[in-house]
Parts: structure tokens; sequence; C-alpha cells
């Protein structure tokens, strides 16, 4: 029965309790209320004001001139990679018309000696050449001097072996007068 009594009495401190106006609402405290509300709210006001409002402030103000500063010195940086860049073009280019001139160079001193060496070698041949001529005829001629006396010789010979008697000089009148005709 505890129980029932207790929500027994619950009812009836309900009951007493909706006879009664709201407190915030109700008009006998609303002066006091209004007071403390405007001291609560002007205090609030002055602390916010005074202390961390400023505090917010110079903390965005210094963001914003650091990013100003770094957005700064991010074009300078760009702006002296960009020249960094050309100048490296530049040299580039420069470097690789010196190195086609200096192979250009090269290249006419190679195509000189290289003719210069062969007309020398075509020289050397060409003398060579001359030269060995002339031994091919000098030999030549000195064969066909031999071959007439050969010829002379075995032609004496076979005749004096089928039982006929020539003199040499016969039998090289007759091997001239057979090389003639």
């Amino acid at each position: 029965m505890s129980l029932i009594a207790l929500l027994a009495d619950g009812v009836d401190d309900y009951a007493e309790a909706a006879d009664k106006p709201f407190p915030p609402f109700n008009p006998d405290y609303w002066e006091s209320q209004a007071f403390w509300l405007l001291v609560s709210f002007g205090l609030l006001y002055f602390i916010l004001s005074r202390f961390i409002l400023p505090r917010f402030a110079n903390t965005i103000e210094r963001r914003s001139s650091r990013i100003a500063s770094d957005l700064d010195e991010a074009a300078r940086l760009n702006d002296e990679a960009t020249e960094a860049q050309q100048a490296l073009d530049l040299a580039m280019a420069k470097a690789r018309s010196e190195a086609r001139e200096t192979a250009a160079k090269t290249q006419a001193q190679i195509d000189a000696s290289m003719r210069e060496k062969t007309e020398r070698a075509d020289a050397e041949i060409e003398a060579k050449l001359d030269e060995a001529e002339e031994k091919i005829t000098a030999l030549r001629e000195s064969a066909m001097a031999k071959v007439e006396d050969i010829a002379a010789e075995a032609a004496e010979a076979l005749t004096g072996r089928l039982g006929a008697k020539v003199s040499a000089a016969d039998a090289k009148k007759a091997v001239q007068a057979a090389l003639q005709s």
C-alpha cells in the first residue's frame, strides 16, 4: 500500500502545481528575471567583446596574412622556377647548336682526311700498277727473247734426233720466220 499512498500524494502535488503558473511565465518574477537576463547578457557581451573575439580576430588576421605571404612567396618561387626553366632551355638550345657545329666541323675534317688518304692510296696503287706493268712488259719481252732461243735450241735438237743437222743460226731464222707469220 505504500506505493498507492505515494501515488496518491503525487497526484495531490500535481493538482496543486497545475493551479500555479509556470515560473518563467509567472508575472511575479518577471522583473528579477529581466534584470538578471540583462546583467548576464551584458557580462557575456563584455567578456566576448574584450577577451575572446579579439583573440579570434587576431588569429584569423594572422592566418590571413600568413596565407597571403605564403601565396606571394609561392608566386615568387614560381616566377623564379619559370625563369630558371627558360634559362635552362636557352642553355640547352645553345649547347645543342654548338654540338651540331662541332659535329659538322669534325665531319668535314674527317671527310677531308679520308679524301686525302684515299687520293694518296690511289696514287700509290697507280704507281705500283705502272711499275708492275713495266715489270710484266720487261718480263714478257725477255721471255719472248728466251722463247726464240729456246725454240731455236729445241728445233736444232729435234732435227738432230731426226738425223738432220741444222746450224743454230738456221734454226733461229726458221723460228723467227714462224713467229712472225
